[in-house]
């Protein structure tokens, strides 16, 4: 059973200081170098879908928290106002009250719908000592959210095409959802009021989900307090559940914000806001990855993809030219030569990077790599050319395996 905390710190990906503060992790080169893949992952499968980027800032006025309902059903959650020039400032405990801003900024046309609006940005919240713990539970999050504002219509297929996002993710990454939850309202005044609109929010998920062929089960009590959601949850090697990916329909806020758009009758018509997250916080994603791989990335997230060993020095300098081939084809790869140890140690200390490529006087010579996978398999000796356009045509294609078949 893998921790990720200690995997995290063995791995030189991330650590904390008690100076900087407890559930403030701060991110070392190749952890930040797999946050970074992964965001940029995030924003490239986006962008295929149709969303746009934007972003905000991290602090709002009072009022903004007010407006969107998260000062009166999320105040225990949120860090205490900073008093500037006269007014109360918040740090933002959710991205979707300055999203709803952006879409009111300018008159929308129904032309415009379904607006798809995404960002990955930081947000604050006011979590207890206690429940601290790694990348799982932090106080500054980095979160991958988008909001999609659409008619009435267009939500359950909206929310479909999120779970749909949601599960291509998974599939890239190696992540298996444990199962699918949908979030309803329990008791207590917690939740916002109006019946009607949750009944008619949780319809629209419960459509979503029917579309999407997934089984899932409804749980009261675990709603936001602003609709209902769909939880995509995960479960770590020690058999503890959370949740990583949600889809939220909300016809709160826009109410809430007086969000309109011109219908085709040249009437003002109100958006419905689909909230939507594909890999929930970065922290908690990573968090998650390293503890069920072990480490071993995918190749495509794997902070080094390819190390190249040569067996003496004499073999040093070819070996330095085949990383800035690799390089050049956008591939992270280094050289481990002599100086690090016999060769037997290098290997063992690279057992987690994805690709391994042995080069004696023979293979210098000939151009030629003779290549080693994680896994124990060895495809063989291979031009270097050929080698490494095989390793960036499978990082470019993302997924787990390793190697394919010539």
């Amino acid at each position: 059973m893998h921790d990720h905390r200690r995997l995290g710190r063995e791995l030189g990906l991330f650590d904390t200081d008690p100076l900087m503060g407890a559930g403030l992790p701060y991110w070392l080169p190749d952890g930040a170098v797999v946050r970074h893949t992964l965001e940029e992952y995030v924003r490239e499968a986006e962008r295929a879908a149709g969303y746009r980027h934007v972003y905000s800032p991290v602090l709002g006025k009072r009022e903004l928290y007010e407006l969107s309902g998260h000062w009166d059903h999320y105040r225990d959650d949120m860090y205490p106002p900073m008093e500037l020039g006269g007014e109360q400032m918040l740090l933002r405990p959710s991205l979707c009250p300055h999203h709803a801003l952006i879409f009111r900024s300018r008159t929308r046309s129904h032309r415009e719908l379904p607006l798809r609006m995404a960002e990955l940005g930081g947000m604050y919240r006011s979590e207890r000592s206690g429940v601290l713990g790694g990348l799982t539970r932090v106080r500054a999050i980095q979160l991958n959210d988008a909001h999609i504002f659409c008619t009435p219509d267009q939500a359950a297929e909206e929310a479909a095409g999120a779970l749909a996002l949601i599960s291509r993710a998974y599939a890239d990454l190696g992540i298996r959802a444990s199962r699918h939850r949908l979030s309803l309202p329990g008791g207590g005044g917690k939740y916002v009021a109006g019946p009607a609109l949750w009944r008619r929010a949780t319809a629209l998920l419960r459509e979503a989900l029917d579309a999407s062929g997934v089984a899932y089960e409804a749980v009261e009590g675990e709603a936001a307090f602003y609709g209902p959601k769909i939880d995509v949850q995960i479960t770590d090697p020690a058999g503890r559940e959370t949740t990583l990916s949600t889809v939220q329909i909300d016809f709160h806020q826009p109410e809430r914000f007086g969000l309109c758009h011109t219908g085709p009758d040249g009437a003002r018509h109100r958006p419905v806001m689909v909230h939507r997250s594909v890999i929930g916080s970065v922290e908690r994603a990573v968090a998650h990855l390293l503890e069920e791989h072990g480490g071993a990335f995918p190749p495509w997230l794997a902070p080094v993809q390819l190390v190249v060993l040569p067996v003496g020095e004499d073999q040093e300098e070819r070996a330095h030219a085949v990383v800035r081939e690799a390089t050049a084809l956008g591939l992270r790869a280094e050289v481990s030569g002599p100086a690090d140890g016999s060769l037997g140690a290098r290997i063992r200390r690279a057992r987690l990077v994805p690709y391994q490529a042995v080069l004696g006087a023979r293979e210098a010579a000939d151009g030629l790599l003779a290549v080693r996978l994680r896994d124990g398999r060895r495809p063989g000796v291979l031009p270097a050319a050929e080698f490494l356009r095989r390793v960036e045509q499978r990082v470019r294609a993302r997924g787990t395996a390793l190697w394919e078949p010539a």
